[in-house]
């Protein structure tokens, strides 16, 4: 009798766990479904007015009426995006909170930082890298270079002797010129500015004898002929540029960096709410208004599914590995 009792107990301790597994797992499928039932927040990592704020408000407007409900976008800078990323990193898995992901706080935080407060890899689930954007090495008017070439020769014959200008340690324009350097075997001197603004100056005047700038930005320099543009960081030419070679083609072959962002989601978001989420911000990126957006501010459009962005960042990590590792750099 006393065995009987014990079976039938353990018998209805496993229908009820059996119920509570089957409750759960069609709660999960029917939130999928049913997905979005309420307002999705875009966290941007950054302050209001910068083009990933920018970028992140157009693609709110876009998915929202499609999705039917409101997408709203809220602020969260601090220490170059990771304090945003950080809040995303750690917030219900469920699509209602996402991140405005960029290089710097998806991928080379990563390998810069030893007291990041999450795993860029582990952390996220990729939605989407929607939209890139290469640098261009630039140099002042004046330079006797004329070509990627030629600039590779003036580092090679006086090391140490060049300089190129960024906003500061660890940016994306920073260890672009690294990668440069490295790959082509040089050294340059890197001096850090306090913005881009100021290090574009310099380089303007002649205090300063390179930069791998952004496009829209150094583009009307390069046009009235004070900077000459050498190459563009991208694998392919750039639309703003198309008399200016890539580094690939002019001097090292298989050479690639821009930046990019991309919308994220904590990681364990259930992956049909990735899909949809996605499906509805590759519909956003071909409307004729976003094109124009991108154009105007010389953005390239991605718009990689989640699992090839994840094989992208995957591949951005170890590529800003390898820089950070031979250049030795660190930010405390």
């Amino acid at each position: 009798m006393k065995r009987f009792r014990i079976r039938t107990m353990l018998s209805m301790a496993a229908t009820a766990a059996l119920s509570v597994a089957l409750t759960v797992g069609a709660a999960g499928h029917l939130s999928a479904q049913d997905y979005p039932s309420k307002p999705i927040t875009i966290v941007v990592p950054f302050p209001p007015g910068g083009s990933t704020d920018l970028l992140a408000r157009q693609i709110a407007e876009k998915i929202a009426g499609p999705l039917g409900q409101p997408v709203v976008v809220e602020n969260r800078g601090g220490a170059g995006g990771t304090v945003g990323a950080n809040h995303v990193a750690h917030a219900k898995p469920d699509g209602y909170t996402l991140l405005m992901g960029v290089t710097g706080s998806n991928a080379i935080s990563a390998v810069l930082r030893d007291d990041l407060p999450y795993d860029p890899l582990k952390d996220f689930s990729p939605v989407s890298v929607v939209v890139s954007a290469p640098l261009v090495l630039v140099v002042n008017a004046d330079r006797p270079e004329k070509s990627a070439k030629d600039y590779i020769a003036s580092a090679s014959a006086k090391p140490g002797t060049i300089t190129h200008g960024s906003p500061g340690v660890g940016t994306s324009m920073h260890l672009t010129g690294e990668l440069f350097a490295l790959e082509s075997k040089t050294k340059l001197v890197h001096v850090p500015y306090k913005g881009s603004a100021a290090a574009l100056q310099d380089l303007l005047g002649g205090q300063l004898n390179s930069m791998f700038g952004d496009v829209l930005v150094t583009a009307e320099h390069v046009k009235s002929g004070r900077l000459r543009a050498l190459a563009v960081t991208s694998k392919e030419r750039h639309f703003m540029m198309p008399e200016v070679p890539t580094v690939a083609e002019a001097a090292l072959p298989g050479f690639e960096a821009s930046s990019w962002q991309g919308v994220f989601a904590p990681a364990g978001t259930p992956e049909p709410i990735l899909t949809k989420l996605h499906g509805e911000i590759a519909k956003a990126l071909k409307a004729e208004d976003m094109q124009k957006f991108f154009a105007d501010r010389g953005f390239m459009v991605d718009g990689r599914t989640p699992s090839e962005s994840k094989s992208f960042i995957e591949d951005e990590i170890k590529k800003w590995k390898r820089v950070v590792d031979e250049a030795g750099l660190k930010v405390k």
